[in-house]
């Protein structure tokens, strides 16, 4: 199956809605969003395992966002939270790389759709994972742990999330929608090496470089 989009979801980890509510109650809004707030990782964004991270030019850092993907096996659209679990395939480990900024509730679609800052790793079949609302979520930078956290956190667990986004979106089978990056995002620079890895799903890990450098 050919990945065609990749949904992202924003404020999706308890640690990080209570790192940014008192923030919701202030302009523009002044109230939490009621519904996902979502974003899109574009085709220019996917990458491999083993393949380079660039860093854009005046961009010296980069956040390392160890994060679930949900692989859907067949086309998806008003999915019921009973029935969306049918439509998953499998799971792989996603870096949802992202430039630091202060965006507050808005999709920071300059900082995450930067070309390669979407490696995607090897999949998982749905049958080898028992239960996606207990996944260890485990963030390296060269070699040495920064983040941990479990889907066990998670405000909308993988159903609700899925019967939330095709109310009004079609997936695709090899479509892949990502649960939620957690609070206290490790960073990295342009010579590190990160990794993201979900126990029981697998590993992806790449390096980075400044772009411009030699591959």
């Amino acid at each position: 199956m050919r990945t065609r989009t990749v949904v992202g979801a924003l404020l999706n980890f308890r640690g990080e809605w209570q790192a940014m509510e008192p923030a919701m109650h202030k302009e523009p809004h002044f109230k939490p969003p009621q519904h996902p707030v979502l974003y899109l990782k574009p085709p220019n964004t996917f990458n491999r395992d083993g393949d380079a991270i660039v860093l854009p030019a005046g961009v010296e850092q980069v956040q390392v966002g160890a994060t679930v993907g949900v692989v859907i096996g067949a086309p998806a659209s008003r999915l019921s939270e009973a029935e969306a679990m049918g439509f998953v395939a499998g799971y792989v480990p996603v870096n949802d790389v992202t430039v630091p900024h202060t965006a507050v509730l808005r999709p920071p679609i300059k900082q995450k759709c930067r070309d390669t800052f979407c490696p995607i790793g090897p999949q998982a079949a749905a049958s080898r994972v028992a239960d996606p609302g207990a996944l260890e979520i485990r963030a390296w930078v060269n070699g040495e742990l920064k983040a941990t956290n479990s889907t066990r956190n998670l405000i909308r667990s993988v159903p609700r999330l899925l019967a939330e986004v095709t109310e009004f979106m079609t997936l695709e089978a090899g479509d892949i929608l990502l649960v939620g990056v957690p609070e206290n995002v490790p960073l990295a620079r342009a010579g590190d090496r990160v990794a993201v890895e979900i126990e029981g799903v697998g590993r992806v890990e790449n390096p980075i470089r400044a772009e411009g450098s030699p591959a």
